[in-house]
Protein backbone atom coordinates (compact mmCIF):
# COMPACT_ATOMS: atom_id res chain seq x y z
CA UNK A 1 0.00 0.00 0.00
CA UNK A 2 1.76 3.50 -1.38
CA UNK A 3 2.25 6.07 1.65
CA UNK A 4 -0.39 8.42 2.80
CA UNK A 5 -0.05 11.44 0.44
CA UNK A 6 1.74 8.80 -2.53
CA UNK A 7 2.60 11.50 -5.46
CA UNK A 8 2.93 14.55 -2.63
CA UNK A 9 5.47 16.62 -1.80
CA UNK A 10 7.78 15.67 1.72
CA UNK A 11 10.27 17.98 3.11
CA UNK A 12 12.90 16.65 5.82
CA UNK A 13 14.38 19.44 8.22
CA UNK A 14 16.90 18.73 10.63
CA UNK A 15 17.56 22.36 13.31
CA UNK A 16 20.17 22.37 15.26
CA UNK A 17 19.42 24.58 17.94
CA UNK A 18 21.50 27.10 19.96
CA UNK A 19 23.35 25.84 23.40
CA UNK A 20 20.30 26.27 25.74
CA UNK A 21 17.74 26.98 23.16
CA UNK A 22 16.33 23.19 22.67
CA UNK A 23 13.42 24.11 24.71
CA UNK A 24 12.67 26.69 23.54
CA UNK A 25 12.57 25.60 20.17
CA UNK A 26 10.15 23.08 20.78
CA UNK A 27 8.02 25.40 22.90
CA UNK A 28 7.51 27.40 19.76
CA UNK A 29 6.73 24.49 17.20
CA UNK A 30 4.43 23.18 20.21
CA UNK A 31 2.85 26.84 21.21
CA UNK A 32 2.84 28.09 17.41
CA UNK A 33 4.55 26.83 14.62
CA UNK A 34 2.62 23.61 13.68
CA UNK A 35 -0.75 25.57 14.14
CA UNK A 36 0.83 28.21 11.40
CA UNK A 37 1.93 25.25 8.95
CA UNK A 38 -1.10 23.58 8.90
CA UNK A 39 -2.95 27.57 8.86
CA UNK A 40 -0.97 27.60 5.41
CA UNK A 41 -1.58 24.85 3.59
CA UNK A 42 1.42 22.36 5.18
CA UNK A 43 0.64 18.81 6.74
CA UNK A 44 2.69 18.20 10.03
CA UNK A 45 4.86 14.57 9.85
CA UNK A 46 6.88 13.21 12.74
CA UNK A 47 8.65 15.42 14.80
CA UNK A 48 10.96 13.88 16.61
CA UNK A 49 14.73 14.47 18.46
CA UNK A 50 17.85 12.01 18.71
CA UNK A 51 18.47 9.96 21.78
CA UNK A 52 22.08 10.78 21.38
CA UNK A 53 21.61 14.61 20.80
CA UNK A 54 24.89 16.56 21.61
CA UNK A 55 24.13 18.74 18.35
CA UNK A 56 21.15 19.32 20.04
CA UNK A 57 18.63 18.60 17.20
CA UNK A 58 15.02 18.98 15.88
CA UNK A 59 14.15 16.22 13.26
CA UNK A 60 10.88 16.67 11.34
CA UNK A 61 9.23 16.37 7.89
CA UNK A 62 6.15 18.15 6.39
CA UNK A 63 4.23 17.09 3.12
CA UNK A 64 2.68 19.07 0.43
CA UNK A 65 0.65 19.10 -2.69
CA UNK A 66 3.83 19.56 -4.85
CA UNK A 67 6.80 21.80 -4.95
CA UNK A 68 4.64 24.82 -6.21
CA UNK A 69 2.50 24.47 -2.98
CA UNK A 70 5.11 24.55 -0.96
CA UNK A 71 7.53 27.41 -1.72
CA UNK A 72 3.71 29.17 -1.99
CA UNK A 73 3.31 27.93 2.02
CA UNK A 74 6.64 28.52 3.34
CA UNK A 75 6.32 32.29 1.74
CA UNK A 76 3.07 32.60 2.90
CA UNK A 77 3.89 31.33 6.16
CA UNK A 78 7.13 33.71 6.59
CA UNK A 79 4.52 36.67 6.08
CA UNK A 80 1.97 35.88 8.45
CA UNK A 81 2.30 38.50 11.38
CA UNK A 82 1.33 35.71 13.96
CA UNK A 83 4.81 34.18 12.99
CA UNK A 84 6.72 37.37 12.88
CA UNK A 85 5.25 38.08 16.67
CA UNK A 86 5.84 34.69 18.02
CA UNK A 87 9.38 34.27 16.52
CA UNK A 88 10.22 38.04 18.02
CA UNK A 89 9.05 36.67 21.32
CA UNK A 90 10.50 33.61 21.66
CA UNK A 91 14.25 35.02 20.04
CA UNK A 92 13.74 38.38 23.04
CA UNK A 93 17.12 36.71 24.47
CA UNK A 94 18.86 35.64 20.98
CA UNK A 95 18.06 32.88 17.96
CA UNK A 96 17.30 29.97 18.66
CA UNK A 97 18.02 28.32 15.43
CA UNK A 98 22.05 27.68 14.89
CA UNK A 99 21.44 25.56 11.37
CA UNK A 100 18.99 24.74 9.37
CA UNK A 101 19.32 21.37 6.61
CA UNK A 102 16.21 20.49 4.35
CA UNK A 103 15.70 17.62 2.02
CA UNK A 104 13.05 17.51 -0.38
CA UNK A 105 11.90 13.39 -0.90
CA UNK A 106 9.92 11.52 -2.55
CA UNK A 107 8.53 7.92 -1.55
CA UNK A 108 9.81 4.60 -3.00
CA UNK A 109 7.17 2.34 -5.09
CA UNK A 110 7.31 -0.05 -2.04
CA UNK A 111 6.89 2.85 0.59
CA UNK A 112 4.12 1.16 3.11
CA UNK A 113 1.02 4.14 4.36
CA UNK A 114 2.57 6.12 7.16
CA UNK A 115 -0.14 6.83 9.29
CA UNK A 116 -0.03 10.41 11.19
CA UNK A 117 -1.09 8.62 14.67
CA UNK A 118 0.29 8.57 18.06
CA UNK A 119 0.44 4.96 19.69
CA UNK A 120 0.99 3.65 23.60
CA UNK A 121 3.27 2.83 24.37
CA UNK A 122 5.14 5.64 22.61
CA UNK A 123 7.52 3.98 20.10
CA UNK A 124 11.36 4.25 19.27
CA UNK A 125 12.28 5.44 15.63
CA UNK A 126 15.07 4.72 13.99
CA UNK A 127 16.34 7.61 10.41
CA UNK A 128 18.40 5.23 8.24
CA UNK A 129 20.11 6.52 5.40
CA UNK A 130 21.99 4.57 3.10
CA UNK A 131 24.47 5.84 0.23
CA UNK A 132 25.26 3.53 -2.50
CA UNK A 133 28.07 2.95 -5.38
CA UNK A 134 26.93 4.98 -8.72
CA UNK A 135 24.15 2.95 -10.73
CA UNK A 136 23.38 0.80 -7.99
CA UNK A 137 20.71 2.77 -6.26
CA UNK A 138 18.21 0.40 -7.99
CA UNK A 139 19.16 -2.47 -7.27
CA UNK A 140 19.06 -1.45 -3.84
CA UNK A 141 15.63 -0.27 -4.19
CA UNK A 142 14.81 -3.43 -5.88
CA UNK A 143 16.40 -5.22 -2.76
CA UNK A 144 14.11 -3.70 -0.18
CA UNK A 145 10.93 -3.82 -2.37
CA UNK A 146 11.78 -7.22 -2.64
CA UNK A 147 12.78 -9.32 0.44
CA UNK A 148 14.12 -6.64 2.85
CA UNK A 149 10.82 -4.78 4.00
CA UNK A 150 9.20 -7.82 4.73
CA UNK A 151 12.03 -9.30 6.51
CA UNK A 152 12.45 -6.60 8.86
CA UNK A 153 8.59 -7.34 9.76
CA UNK A 154 9.10 -10.73 10.26
CA UNK A 155 11.65 -9.90 13.00
CA UNK A 156 9.24 -7.31 14.69
CA UNK A 157 10.35 -3.92 13.10
CA UNK A 158 7.64 -1.57 11.57
CA UNK A 159 8.31 -0.12 8.19
CA UNK A 160 7.03 4.07 8.60
CA UNK A 161 8.03 5.32 5.09
CA UNK A 162 10.59 5.15 2.77
CA UNK A 163 12.32 8.07 0.58
CA UNK A 164 14.55 8.72 -2.59
CA UNK A 165 15.56 12.40 -2.46
CA UNK A 166 13.82 14.72 -5.13
CA UNK A 167 16.04 14.95 -8.15
CA UNK A 168 18.48 17.71 -8.65
CA UNK A 169 20.03 17.59 -4.97
CA UNK A 170 23.67 16.45 -4.28
CA UNK A 171 23.38 12.06 -3.83
CA UNK A 172 19.67 12.30 -5.18
CA UNK A 173 20.92 9.41 -7.54
CA UNK A 174 22.51 7.39 -4.90
CA UNK A 175 20.51 7.84 -1.48
CA UNK A 176 17.41 5.79 0.13
CA UNK A 177 16.26 7.27 3.76
CA UNK A 178 13.45 5.84 5.59
CA UNK A 179 11.89 5.18 8.81
CA UNK A 180 11.32 2.40 11.07
CA UNK A 181 9.48 1.89 14.50
CA UNK A 182 10.09 0.04 17.45
CA UNK A 183 9.17 -0.45 21.09
CA UNK A 184 12.33 0.34 22.49
CA UNK A 185 16.29 0.92 21.96
CA UNK A 186 16.78 -2.69 23.12
CA UNK A 187 13.86 -4.44 20.68
CA UNK A 188 15.59 -2.22 17.96
CA UNK A 189 18.75 -3.96 18.88
CA UNK A 190 17.10 -7.29 19.15
CA UNK A 191 15.36 -7.27 15.90
CA UNK A 192 18.15 -6.22 13.89
CA UNK A 193 20.45 -9.03 15.80
CA UNK A 194 17.77 -11.81 14.36
CA UNK A 195 17.49 -9.98 10.95
CA UNK A 196 20.99 -10.42 10.31
CA UNK A 197 21.34 -13.98 11.37
CA UNK A 198 18.71 -14.64 9.29
CA UNK A 199 19.61 -17.38 6.47
CA UNK A 200 17.03 -15.87 4.00
CA UNK A 201 19.12 -12.32 4.77
CA UNK A 202 22.37 -13.94 4.06
CA UNK A 203 20.80 -15.88 1.14
CA UNK A 204 18.93 -11.90 -0.50
CA UNK A 205 22.24 -10.03 0.52
CA UNK A 206 24.86 -12.29 -1.47
CA UNK A 207 22.38 -12.85 -4.39
CA UNK A 208 21.78 -9.14 -4.95
CA UNK A 209 25.89 -8.54 -4.48
CA UNK A 210 26.71 -10.68 -6.92
CA UNK A 211 24.57 -9.36 -9.12
CA UNK A 212 25.70 -6.10 -8.87
CA UNK A 213 29.24 -7.15 -8.81
CA UNK A 214 30.11 -5.51 -4.89
CA UNK A 215 28.23 -4.43 -1.99
CA UNK A 216 24.73 -1.64 -2.71
CA UNK A 217 26.19 0.21 -0.06
CA UNK A 218 29.43 2.26 -0.20
CA UNK A 219 31.73 2.15 3.06
CA UNK A 220 30.33 3.66 5.77
CA UNK A 221 27.47 4.12 4.12
CA UNK A 222 24.62 3.33 6.40
CA UNK A 223 23.69 5.62 8.93
CA UNK A 224 21.12 5.37 11.53
CA UNK A 225 19.87 8.02 14.15
CA UNK A 226 17.68 6.13 16.90
CA UNK A 227 14.98 9.00 17.88
CA UNK A 228 12.27 9.63 20.23
CA UNK A 229 8.96 11.73 18.88
CA UNK A 230 8.18 14.94 20.50
CA UNK A 231 5.23 15.00 22.97
CA UNK A 232 3.36 17.25 19.91
CA UNK A 233 4.07 14.83 16.98
CA UNK A 234 1.50 13.81 14.93
CA UNK A 235 3.32 10.29 14.50
CA UNK A 236 4.76 8.33 18.09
Amino acid sequence: MRAEGAGRCYELRVYAAHPGKLDALNARFRDHTCALFKKHGMTNGGYFMPVENAERKLVYFLLYADRAARDASWKAFMADPDWKRAAAASEKDGPLVAKVESQMLETTDFSPECKLERKTPERVFEWRTYTTPAKLLPNLLERFRGNTCGLFTKHGMTNVIYWTLASGQPGADVTLTYLLAHASAEAAAASFKAFRADPEWTRVREASEKAAGGSLTVADGVKSVMMVPTDYSPLA
